[in-house]
Protein backbone atom coordinates (compact mmCIF):
# COMPACT_ATOMS: atom_id res chain seq x y z
CA UNK A 1 0.00 0.00 0.00
CA UNK A 2 1.45 3.37 -1.05
CA UNK A 3 0.78 6.33 1.22
CA UNK A 4 0.18 9.90 0.04
CA UNK A 5 -0.08 13.07 2.09
CA UNK A 6 -2.07 15.93 0.58
CA UNK A 7 -1.23 19.36 1.97
CA UNK A 8 -2.80 22.77 1.65
CA UNK A 9 -3.33 25.80 3.83
CA UNK A 10 -6.61 25.27 5.68
CA UNK A 11 -7.27 21.55 5.17
CA UNK A 12 -11.00 22.18 4.84
CA UNK A 13 -11.75 21.91 1.08
CA UNK A 14 -9.20 20.94 -1.56
CA UNK A 15 -7.02 18.58 0.44
CA UNK A 16 -10.07 16.86 1.95
CA UNK A 17 -11.67 16.43 -1.49
CA UNK A 18 -8.36 15.11 -2.85
CA UNK A 19 -7.93 12.75 0.11
CA UNK A 20 -11.42 11.32 -0.42
CA UNK A 21 -10.93 11.00 -4.19
CA UNK A 22 -7.58 9.22 -3.87
CA UNK A 23 -9.00 6.80 -1.31
CA UNK A 24 -12.08 6.13 -3.44
CA UNK A 25 -10.51 5.96 -6.90
CA UNK A 26 -6.87 4.88 -6.69
CA UNK A 27 -6.37 1.24 -5.83
CA UNK A 28 -3.43 0.44 -3.57
CA UNK A 29 -3.00 4.06 -2.49
CA UNK A 30 -4.04 5.48 0.88
CA UNK A 31 -4.25 9.24 1.36
CA UNK A 32 -4.14 11.52 4.39
CA UNK A 33 -4.46 15.29 4.36
CA UNK A 34 -3.43 18.18 6.55
CA UNK A 35 -2.89 21.93 6.52
CA UNK A 36 -0.41 24.47 7.87
CA UNK A 37 -3.15 26.62 9.35
CA UNK A 38 -5.77 23.93 9.70
CA UNK A 39 -9.18 25.50 10.05
CA UNK A 40 -10.29 22.71 12.37
CA UNK A 41 -13.41 22.03 10.34
CA UNK A 42 -14.34 20.59 6.99
CA UNK A 43 -16.11 23.09 4.76
CA UNK A 44 -19.84 22.16 4.70
CA UNK A 45 -19.93 22.37 0.89
CA UNK A 46 -16.95 20.04 0.60
CA UNK A 47 -18.65 17.56 2.93
CA UNK A 48 -21.98 17.86 1.09
CA UNK A 49 -20.26 17.28 -2.24
CA UNK A 50 -18.39 14.20 -1.04
CA UNK A 51 -21.59 12.83 0.49
CA UNK A 52 -23.40 13.37 -2.82
CA UNK A 53 -20.63 11.38 -4.58
CA UNK A 54 -20.88 8.64 -1.97
CA UNK A 55 -17.24 8.98 -0.85
CA UNK A 56 -17.54 10.92 2.41
CA UNK A 57 -16.15 9.17 5.51
CA UNK A 58 -16.58 10.44 9.05
CA UNK A 59 -12.85 10.04 9.69
CA UNK A 60 -12.12 12.95 7.33
CA UNK A 61 -11.33 16.03 9.39
CA UNK A 62 -9.22 19.16 9.29
CA UNK A 63 -5.88 18.64 10.99
CA UNK A 64 -2.47 20.25 11.32
CA UNK A 65 0.81 18.93 10.02
CA UNK A 66 2.05 17.84 13.45
CA UNK A 67 -0.64 15.14 13.55
CA UNK A 68 0.81 13.38 10.48
CA UNK A 69 4.49 14.35 10.67
CA UNK A 70 5.62 10.99 12.09
CA UNK A 71 3.87 8.95 9.41
CA UNK A 72 5.82 7.54 6.49
CA UNK A 73 4.69 8.67 3.06
CA UNK A 74 5.69 7.65 -0.45
CA UNK A 75 4.57 10.99 -1.88
CA UNK A 76 3.63 14.45 -0.63
CA UNK A 77 1.28 16.52 -2.79
CA UNK A 78 0.67 20.24 -2.29
CA UNK A 79 -2.59 21.56 -3.74
CA UNK A 80 -2.46 25.21 -2.67
CA UNK A 81 -2.69 28.04 -5.15
CA UNK A 82 0.83 29.52 -5.19
CA UNK A 83 -0.39 32.97 -6.17
CA UNK A 84 -2.53 33.43 -3.07
CA UNK A 85 -1.16 31.11 -0.43
CA UNK A 86 1.95 29.86 1.25
CA UNK A 87 2.39 26.18 0.59
CA UNK A 88 3.29 24.12 3.62
CA UNK A 89 6.61 22.33 3.58
CA UNK A 90 6.93 18.72 4.62
CA UNK A 91 10.27 18.52 6.45
CA UNK A 92 11.12 14.94 5.51
CA UNK A 93 12.92 13.69 2.39
CA UNK A 94 9.86 12.42 0.57
CA UNK A 95 9.18 12.89 -3.16
CA UNK A 96 6.90 15.91 -3.63
CA UNK A 97 4.71 17.20 -6.41
CA UNK A 98 2.70 20.41 -6.61
CA UNK A 99 -0.61 20.70 -8.43
CA UNK A 100 -2.33 23.96 -7.52
CA UNK A 101 -6.09 24.45 -7.34
CA UNK A 102 -7.98 27.62 -6.57
CA UNK A 103 -9.55 27.58 -3.12
CA UNK A 104 -13.35 27.19 -3.38
CA UNK A 105 -13.79 28.27 0.25
CA UNK A 106 -16.34 31.06 0.54
CA UNK A 107 -17.72 30.42 -2.95
CA UNK A 108 -20.88 28.69 -4.08
CA UNK A 109 -21.45 24.95 -4.37
CA UNK A 110 -20.64 25.02 -8.11
CA UNK A 111 -17.08 26.08 -7.28
CA UNK A 112 -16.70 22.94 -5.17
CA UNK A 113 -18.02 20.76 -8.00
CA UNK A 114 -15.52 22.37 -10.36
CA UNK A 115 -12.67 21.79 -7.88
CA UNK A 116 -13.75 18.15 -7.46
CA UNK A 117 -13.73 17.57 -11.23
CA UNK A 118 -10.34 19.31 -11.60
CA UNK A 119 -8.79 17.25 -8.82
CA UNK A 120 -10.22 14.07 -10.30
CA UNK A 121 -9.05 14.77 -13.86
CA UNK A 122 -5.73 16.53 -13.17
CA UNK A 123 -4.41 15.38 -9.81
CA UNK A 124 -5.29 11.67 -9.73
CA UNK A 125 -3.36 10.81 -12.93
CA UNK A 126 -0.34 12.76 -11.63
CA UNK A 127 -0.38 10.88 -8.33
CA UNK A 128 -0.60 7.54 -10.17
CA UNK A 129 2.26 8.54 -12.45
CA UNK A 130 4.42 9.74 -9.55
CA UNK A 131 3.92 6.50 -7.61
CA UNK A 132 3.91 3.97 -10.42
CA UNK A 133 6.01 5.71 -13.08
Amino acid sequence: MKKVLILCTGNSCRSIIAEALVNAELEGIKADSSGVKASGKVNPNAKKLLESKGIWEDLYHSKTLDTVIDNDYDLVVTVCDHANETCPMFPKPVPKIHVGFEDPDGKGYEAFEKTYEEIKSVLLPKIKEALHG
